[in-house]
């Protein structure tokens, strides 16, 4: 089974937390604090490779939680950090955030690697907030928490020459004499319903990967059929080897058929006519063919090269292979649509970050107020409740943010809950 899209959840590990401790030694005095900070959580990083032709692996594997730092010590010893988690991903896996739709990374070669979650900074440890007038802080972080979110995986193939054509027009046939691929071949349509990968070598040593793509009807390219599924592994194949029936088994007429194929390709992205495109003339062995190409000649317009071919009796192949292999050689690799706007990683994690709110106030229906956005909840988070002294200070962060002062404006009196995630507080005003 071919899987080439689905939705996973990442979450980068969560920081260590800091110590609060102090030296106690002998003959020592006024020891100190001596709390370590927590070491960083791990990042989840998707890694390339290359043996992986799918996204399988994820239907049974979809939740990703990469580990913690380690927790800061006494004695001013720092926690360590957490290892890397590393996912690896097929060659041709495009990595789109869930919620905005922004391009995360585009993994294309063996071995390239792309942060998806990065993993929270350890708590800073007590040693790090002693000051003159307060040399020995009860006063520690918790750990950063990981970023957390829901990413699309999307594989395009990454395929030198795609075969194109209408179904039964002798593709999946083609690719298993030209190369070992061995796809499943039956006497109906749609019978690719996965795209079939193959290693073609030619005689003189020259070698590149041909997909037999599945069938392409008319109105693919509005999600008739396969056609959205098929037409998105063709976007990063650099020549387009269209395969028409030319002895007309179905009762269609060839010249049609190469309009309707190359009128899909042309609806769905324009940029998939500047394609070298080499058609083939199959299944050349029986009647009438000779005549249809002769007709099929006169009636094209466009100055692309025909190879009279029959892949059942292998008639024809040695040249066409030459002439594809000629042509993926002068060919580049075409840049993929959203790849032109200069979808850098950076600027992507950048604009997540400059999106974040400091606090929203709201109230729920039983009139409680609720503080919530993303750096106030961080802030919750990294702030240890166990010792007054933590408190206190998340107390002043809160009033310095102006939390205090946006409560007074909407009404908050004396005594009234405050509700930040799921915890309340009391309002003293």
């Amino acid at each position: 089974m071919f899987v080439d899209q689905v939705k996973v959840y990442v979450k980068g590990g969560d920081g260590g937390n800091g110590m609060v401790a102090f030296r106690r030694e002998k003959y020592v005095p006024n020891g100190g604090p001596a709390g370590g900070d927590g070491g960083k959580g791990a990042n989840v990083v998707f890694e390339v490779n290359e043996g992986l032709r799918t996204l399988m692996d994820f239907r049974y594997q979809r939740h990703f939680k990469a580990p913690r730092g380690e927790h800061g010590m006494s004695k001013n010893q720092h926690g360590k950090n957490a290892k890397d988690m590393i996912v690896k991903v097929p060659p041709g896996t495009v990595v789109t955030d869930a919620d905005s739709g922004e391009v995360i990374a585009d993994l294309t070669e063996h071995g390239q690697r792309a942060v998806i979650a990065r993993g929270g900074r350890g708590g800073r440890g007590n040693t790090r907030f002693a000051t003159p007038s307060n040399p020995a802080p009860e006063l520690s972080e918790h750990g950063e928490p990981g970023q957390e979110r829901d990413v699309v995986l999307e594989l395009k193939l990454l395929a030198d020459v795609g075969l194109v054509g209408f179904p039964s027009v002798g593709k999946s046939t083609l690719l298993s004499v030209v190369s070992s691929a061995r796809p499943k071949i039956a006497e109906y349509h749609f019978t690719t319903i996965v795209p079939n990968l193959g290693m073609v070598e030619t005689e003189d040593g020259r070698s590149f990967v041909m997909a037999d793509l599945p069938g392409l009807i008319e109105g693919a390219h509005s999600g008739v059929g396969l056609g959205h599924q098929f037409l998105r592994h063709i976007e990063r194949t650099r020549v387009i080897v269209h395969v028409i029936d030319m002895a007309a088994v179905e009762g269609r007429d060839p010249y049609e058929d190469y309009l309707t194929i190359n009128k899909e390709l042309k609806e769905y992205n324009l940029r998939l006519t500047e394609r070298p495109q080499i058609i083939v003339a199959n299944k050349m062995d029986m009647p009438d063919a000779e005549e249809n190409l002769k007709k099929f000649k006169e009636q094209l317009e466009e100055d692309y090269p025909i190879f009279p071919i029959s892949a059942l009796t292998r008639q024809g192949l040695r040249d066409l292979l030459f002439a594809v292999a000629d042509k993926v050689e002068e060919t580049p690799e075409f840049p993929l649509a959203h790849e032109e706007e200069d979808t850098g990683v950076h600027r992507v994690l950048y604009k997540h970050e400059a999106e974040q709110t400091e606090f929203v106030i709201t109230r729920d229906p039983a009139g409680v107020f609720v503080v919530s956005g993303d750096a106030i909840e961080k802030l919750f988070k990294m702030t240890d409740f166990s010792r007054d002294e933590s408190v206190r200070r998340f107390a002043r962060q809160l009033r310095g943010m102006g939390v205090d002062d946006a409560l007074r404006e909407k009404g908050a009196k004396d005594g009234d809950t405050v509700k930040l995630l799921d915890y309340e507080f009391e309002f003293i005003d």
